[in-house]
This record gives structure tokens, C-alpha cells and sequence, in this order.
């Protein structure tokens, strides 16, 4: 949802890919053509590296678009290594999966990373081929380099020889399950690539003093493989904790969970209890967000090394993560702290889960559901992402942003931004930590069939292209940093200091002038969001124009509250195509925007049947075109409106008002259904432009508030009293569409209320509030947004 779509743009790109995977398809099963000696191969790979690496030194601070092609989906191997044959380079076929076979190759170069990562490798008879291992961690993950080393050995399973780009053959793999990285020492080697270590370091210890000095190097899966080896040599009891220990913090380093958590819990369990294990079982548990049980370990540890300072200052931290995953208790200032300091914005921040649950949703599978009552601006959800990719998460070493075209032949798509990184990012979170496999399994994902096994070999088996699937249809696109900072981009003049209560209310006035005349540019903006993420009980939320719901982001964590009062057992919908949008987009013709509505959301296999939908496909030409005719004749009336309205232009008379009038019920008048039913898209923002210039004349205050009332009332919201002639209370009695201009709007009211109606600012105020919360996600800030004193 929300990302960038780029595939109009790209038509004859779509078109040459999808020949090129036609053709590729035509040679499915031929001998691959003669192969360059091993040699050259090797040369060229590796004169390759060396203009990629000296190109990189020029190019660091430049932004850059990469492009990736999505091939036909295939399932991993879930068959384990002893039913499998041994093959050949030799005897592999084009375009074709090897069922019921692995090949075992060694490197033969260092590894190149471009949208894969690449080595050549080599078989017993030396011939050679380029592997491919596809959503392999990136060089930020801290073990990047002992991914592939030279030298290494591996067994892929099922191999897949593919034609490649250049018109060569290479070997890809997409699954990280399909490839088997083997340890010295390991049966399964060769025996003409075997090197078995000396005799004095073949023990306990020298295994172990190994593993330091590859973790001291920041090797880390080569400290693990060590670990594991000095635990083979049958080391005492007392030797083995520290070994359990340093295997433990190791996982942690290479984010491996669940393996850190079981090293931690077998130290623990000895006669001899250490801090160390103590403080990597806490680690691990808080890694894995299980920080009821992390505050446990921690006051454990405490009792019994009561000097224990690190512990202390933990206690707090994970007390705080357990009342915010418990009680939704977040402080919201010190998480946009966060959020702009940290590069990627990613928070040390518990999931808070409030009163929703998932539930059958008959014909939509299954939705959201609230629990109980809840009222307009309740906190339901504040998720952290179970993975996200920033646009300034993919960054090279001087800062130029990463992202990747994604091409789809078979889906005719092209996309931009950083979904191929949270695909990565994604099974790779899934592959270290099993635990939290079925989180994102569980999901939607059409038609896929996923794979049976889970397990096998005692490897985790991720399926890339059920994963890719399930992205495609629930991941969201975000801001970069936070929602709020987005709207403070657009909102605030840094130049200026808004030292009287009037300045600032003419400046907000102008702004919201301008952000309306704007709309369209920068709605095009945000929802060519680049950052993408992937919030499991979120993407549960099913779609309807009529929103009940409004989604906030701070960083990774996305904050969903309510848009309305809502009663117990209400499903909770979220709009994944903004319906506003599209009267902007289509210069008011009105059955294009919902003929375009419904092609938008055709991607996700569904037609909307909103009310809006509905009423937007019974619309007929004549009074769409009324509206067009309608919506020509107020640009010409607001340029008047806006005209006078400025410094000597004479103010705003009567009879463009009366004009404006005449034009809004005409508008109106195109309706046959009350707004709180359907709501009039193509009145409102008409409605709240003339309010604005009319709130920029003392004269006209009244008339603005009018109009400003008139527009919350398309929208829906049906409110009590606000009149500024008998002063009487301003109630809503019903929440109505909730549009962005919906904060602002209370707040111009509230402006002008302490003008001619002082006791409704207060209240007015209170709405702003409430509307401020269901559009950032919290209200924490709200005084510093709107200058008002702390």
C-alpha cells in the first residue's frame, strides 16, 4: 500500500522483459552453450570486482536506482540432502530446477554483491560456473563478508540453471534454504578439498581460540562454525559454558535469536550460574520482544549479582518496553526523538495490541475487529514492523539512498522503492529466528500455495516467493521518518518567528491556502512513499473508502487509532487508495475517479462496495457533468474570493459570496444521498477554501465559520450547535470521513471562535486535538505544532 507503482511509465521495459522470460522459457532443458575456460571466467570475474570497487570510490555520494527482475516463482527443496543424488556443472540443463538433486561446488573467488550476491564457483572437475544467492544479508549486517569466502564449499540443493542477462548460464538461488555453506572438517566435502586442521588445534580449546579471533575480526559466522566444533570435541562441563557463551553472543550479533536464547538457557542450566548467561538469556528474550519474560531474567539477575550496575539500567528499559506492549503507555516525544536521530528510524519500541482481535470477515477473509467500545481518537494498535526498509536505510558509504526497481513480467508491474530490500530483510528475520516464522506466514497471500515442510535438515525452510507474495499484498509504504514531520514540512515557515496570537493565525491561514492549492502534488508525494514495512496485525486491517481508521508513523512503528466512535464487534477497515485523491487527479470527472477507484484496487483481487463506490458507480453523465461545470465556475469565484481578500483588494464582498453560494448548492445539489450516507468529496474542500478566505476578513468571520461547519458536514460529521449568533455548544454528535484537512479545519474554527464566539474555542480546540491524534498517532506534540503554551 502506499508504494510506487511505476508501471505506465515503463510499458516497453515490460514488454522487453517479458520476451526476454519467453525466450528463456523456449530453451528450457537444452545443454547450456560451450562454456569459457576456467580461467577466463575467473580473470574476468575478477577484473569485474576490481572497476566495480574503483567506480564505487567516485560514486558513493550519488543516489541510484538498481533494478532487480523477479523470475517465475519455484518452491525451495524440502526434501532432505540424504533422498537427494549428487550431480555435475556438466549435466545441469537450461532453465531448469534439478529436482532430486544437489551439487556440490567451492569458490573459487571472492564474492562480488550486485542485486545478488556472486562468486565463481567450481565442481570436483573443475568446471565452473557463476553462482547467484539471491536475499543474502547486506554488507551492514555485520557478517556480510563470511557469507561466501574463497575457498568456501557448498552444497546447493535442486539447482537452477538460469540464462542470465549477459547471455551466459549461471546458477541461482532464492531460497536461503537451498544452499548449504559447509564448515572444515564437514564428511560431506570432497576429499580433494578437504584440509583438516592441525592435531593441537583440533580440541576443545583450539576451536574455541579460533572462534575469538574470528569474532574479534567480526567474523561471525565463522566464530559460530568454531563454537560448534569446539562443542563437538566433547569439552567438560566447565569448559563448555564459556564456548555456550561466546556461541551465545555471537548469534546475537548475527541477530540469530532463537540459536542465542537456546546457548543462553543450556549455560543457565548448569550448577554454576554465571551473569554472563544471565544477562545473553535476557538479550536474547528482549531481541525476540518476550520482555515479560526479560524483566524476570533480569530481577533474577539482580538477586543474585546484586552489583551487577548494566542490569540495573536494563530493568528499566525492558519495564518500560513491558508497559507499552501491556498498557500502550508510549511516551510519543522521546519516539520522534528517536526517529530523527536514528538512521535507519528504527525504535526500541514494543507492539501494543489494544482492544482489537482478528476474526472471519465472510466474503474479505479476515479482518480486524474491535472488542469492545471505543471512541474517536482511542489508540488500537502501535506495531513495531516485523521488517522495514528505509529509503536512507540503503545507503552506501556516503549517503547516496539505494533503491530498486522491481520488474515483474509475470504481474506486469514495475515498482520503485525498497520492497526488494524488506523482502530480504523479511526472510532473513524468518530464517535466524523459526519462532517467528508463522507471524508471516499466517498472512494473506492470495492464491500461492505455500509448502508443506517447515523444517528440514534441522534448517529452516523459507519460501522467497510466498514471502514476495505476502509483501506484495499487505506491506505498507511509509514516511521516511515520521508522519508529523511530513506535515511540518508542508506546515511551518522556518524562516519566520509567530510571536502574536494573530500573526499566527493569518500565517496558518495562508498555509492551508496554499497546502489546498497544492493538494495534488503533494499527495502524489507521500503516496510515492519509499520506505515499505511490514506490520502483521496492521495488514489484517481490510479495505473501505469510509475508513473507520486512520494509520500514523513514527520510525518502524505504525500507530493505528479510530476515526469514529465504534461499538463492540465493529471490523476496523483502512483505505489502501485514498478516495480524495482521486477528485484532484481527475479534474472533477467524477465516474473516472471511481471507474479509476476500482481499477487502483484491482491489485489486491477486489472491487469496493462502499456506499461511496456505490453511489460513485451510480453516478450518470449529466450530473457529473453538472459538477464539472460547477467546479469551473468556483476556481473563477476563488481567485475573485482570493483576490480581495489580499492587501487592497477590498475585502470579500457579498455578491462573490452570494456567487460562491449559489456555485455550492448547485455542487450540492448533485447528490441524492444525505452526506452522513455518502460523503460530498466534490463539495467539501470547496466549502473549506471559501471558509479560509473568508476567516482572512474580520468581517466575514461568521460566514467562515459557516462554511467551515458546511464542509465538516459533507464530510459527514453531524455536529451540534457551533453557531457563532446564539453561542451555543459545539457538539459532534457523529464523526464523519476523516480527511487530513480535518485537523486544520477545527483549528480554524478554534481561531476564529476567540474572535466572536470565545466560550467555543475551548471546545474546538478539544476536536483539533482529538483530529490531530487520529492523524499523527498521538497529541503529545500538538502544542508545539500549533504554537500554543506549554
Amino acid at each position: 500500500m502506499n508504494t510506487h507503482d511505476v508501471s505506465d511509465d515503463h510499458t516497453d521495459l515490460l514488454k522487453r522483459s517479458k520476451q526476454t522470460l519467453l525466450e528463456a522459457r523456449s530453451r528450457a532443458g537444452q545443454r547450456p552453450p560451450p562454456r569459457k575456460h576456467r580461467d577466463e571466467t575467473v580473470l574476468q570475474f575478477r577484473l569485474h570486482l576490481m572497476e566495480k570497487q574503483a567506480i564505487q570510490g567516485h560514486t558513493a555520494n550519488l543516489n541510484y536506482v538498481s533494478s532487480s527482475f523477479v523470475p517465475s516463482a519455484y518452491a525451495p527443496c524440502v526434501r532432505p540432502l540424504r533422498d537427494l543424488t549428487k550431480t555435475m556443472i556438466d549435466h545441469l540443463r537450461l532453465e531448469t530446477h534439478h529436482r532430486g538433486t544437489y551439487l556440490v561446488v567451492r569458490a573459487v573467488t571472492p564474492q562480488n554483491r550486485m542485486t545478488a550476491l556472486m562468486a565463481v564457483v567450481e565442481d570436483e572437475r573443475c568446471d565452473v560456473l557463476l553462482l547467484q544467492l539471491y536475499h543474502q544479508e547486506d554488507e551492514k549486517g555485520g557478517a556480510a563478508q563470511d557469507v561466501i569466502r574463497e575457498g568456501m564449499v557448498m552444497i546447493v540443493k535442486e539447482p537452477y540453471l538460469k540464462t542470465m542477462s549477459n547471455g551466459e548460464c549461471g546458477l541461482r538461488v532464492d531460497h536461503l534454504g537451498d544452499v548449504a555453506f559447509l564448515s572444515e572438517g564437514d564428511d560431506r566435502i570432497p576429499s580433494c578439498w578437504r584440509q583438516e586442521p592441525a592435531e593441537e588445534g583440533n580440541t576443545a580449546l583450539g576451536w574455541k581460540t579460533r572462534g575469538n579471533g574470528c569474532f574479534t575480526a567480526s567474523r561471525f559466522r565463522a566464530a559460530i562454525e568454531s563454537y560448534t566444533r569446539a562443542l563437538a570435541c566433547s569439552p567438560t562441563e566447565e569448559e563448555a559454558l564459556p564456548i555456550r557463551l561466546n556461541r551465545s553472543l555471537a548469534h546475537l550479533r548475527t541477530k540469530q535469536f532463537d540459536a542465542a536464547l537456546a546457548d543462553a538457557e543450556a549455560a543457565t542450566g548448569t550448577p554454576n550460574l554465571s551473569e554472563k548467561a544471565l544477562f545473553r538469556k535476557f538479550q536474547a528474550l528482549y531481541s525476540l520482544h518476550r520482555f515479560r519474560e526479560s524483566c524476570e531474567v533480569l530481577k533474577q539477575l539482580r538477586l543474585t549479582f546484586p552489583n551487577n550496575a548494566a542490569a540495573r539500567d536494563q530493568l528499566t528499559q525492558a519495564i518500560k518496553r513491558l508497559a507499552e506492549q501491556t498498557h500502550g503507555k508510549y511516551d510519543f516525544k522521546q519516539m520522534h526523538a528517536q526517529a530523527a536521530k536514528l538512521r535507519p528510524p528504527h525504535l526500541d519500541c514494543a507492539t501494543y495490541i489494544g482492544p482489537v482481535e482478528v476474526r472471519l470477515a465472510g466474503s474479505r477473509g479476515r479482518g480486524l475487529f474491535t472488542t469492545k467500545a471505543v471512541k474517536a481518537g482511542d489508540l488500537l494498535l502501535c506495531e513495531k514492523a516485523f521488517a522495514h526498509a528505509s529509503a536512507g536505510d540503503e545507503r552506501t558509504g556516503g549517503g547516496g539512498s539505494k533503491l530498486t526497481m522491481l520488474i515483474d513480467p509475470e504481474a506486469e508491474s514495475v515498482t520503485v522503492g525498497t520492497q526488494t530490500a524488506l523482502i530480504d530483510k523479511t526472510v532473513q528475520k524468518m530464517y535466524r529466528n523459526p519462532s517467528l516464522a508463522s507471524t508471516i506466514t499466517e498472512l494473506h497471500h492470495g492464491s500461492y500455495e505455500p509448502v508443506g515442510a517447515s523444517q528440514v535438515d534441522g534448517v529452516p525452510v523459507v519460501d522467497t516467493f510466498l514471502i514476495r507474495k505476502i509483501i506484495s499484498l499487505t506491506s505498507f509504504g511509509s514516511s521516511a521518518v515520521s508522519t508529523l514531520s511530513h506535515h511540518l514540512d508542508d506546515l511551518n515557515d522556518p524562516n519566520q518567528q509567530q510571536q502574536q496570537q494573530q500573526q499566527q493565525q493569518q500565517q496558518q491561514q495562508q498555509q492551508q491556502q496554499q497546502q489546498q492549492q497544492q493538494q495534488p502534488q503533494q499527495q502524489a508525494k507521500q503516496d510515492a512513499f519509499h520506505s515499505t514495512g511490514l506490520w502483521p496485525t496492521a495488514s489484517y486491517l481490510n479495505h473501505s473508502c469510509l475508513s473507520t481508521t486512520r494509520r500514523a508513523f513514527i520510525g518502524d512503528m505504525m500507530l493505528v487509532r479510530a476515526a469514529q466512535d465504534l461499538a463492540p464487534g465493529t471490523e476496523l477497515t483502512f483505505w489502501y487508495q485514498a478516495p480524495s485523491d482521486n477528485n484532484s487527479d481527475n479534474n472533477g470527472d467524477d465516474i473516472h475517479a471511481a471507474r479509476q477507484q476500482q481499477q487502483k484496487l484491482r491489485f489486491w483481487g477486489f472491487s469496493c462496495d462502499c456506499a461511496l463506490c456505490r453511489d460513485g458507480g451510480a453516478l450518470d453523465s449529466g450530473r457529473a457533468a453538472k459538477r464539472q461545470e460547477a467546479r469551473a465556475r468556483f476556481r473563477g469565484l476563488l481567485r475573485v474570493l482570493e483576490r480581495r481578500a489580499g492587501n487592497g483588494g477590498g475585502g470579500v464582498g457579498g455578491n462573490v459570496l452570494s456567487k460562491a453560494d449559489a456555485v455550492l448548492a448547485d455542487m450540492a445539489a448533485t447528490y441524492t444521498r444525505p452526506a452522513g450516507e455518502v460523503p460530498r468529496l466534490a463539495v467539501w474542500d470547496m466549502q473549506l477554501a471559501v471558509a479560509q478566505t473568508c476567516l482572512q476578513q474580520r468581517g466575514q468571520v461568521a460566514k467562515g465559520v459557516e462554511l467551515a461547519l458546511a464542509a465538516l458536514a459533507s464530510l459527514g460529521f453531524d455536529i451540534e450547535g457551533g453557531g457563532v449568533l446564539d453561542a451555543s455548544a459545539v457538539v459532534i454528535r457523529k464523526w464523519g470521513m476523516f480527511v487530513d484537512q480535518v485537523v486544520n479545519c477545527w483549528m480554524m474554527l478554534r481561531d476564529a471562535y476567540r474572535l466572536v464566539a470565545p466560550g467555543l474555542a475551548a471546545p474546538a480546540e478539544g476536536y483539533a486535538r482529538i483530529a490531530y491524534r487520529i492523524r499523527f498517532g498521538e497529541d503529545e506534540t500538538f502544542d508545539a505544532t500549533y504554537g500554543n503554551p506549554t
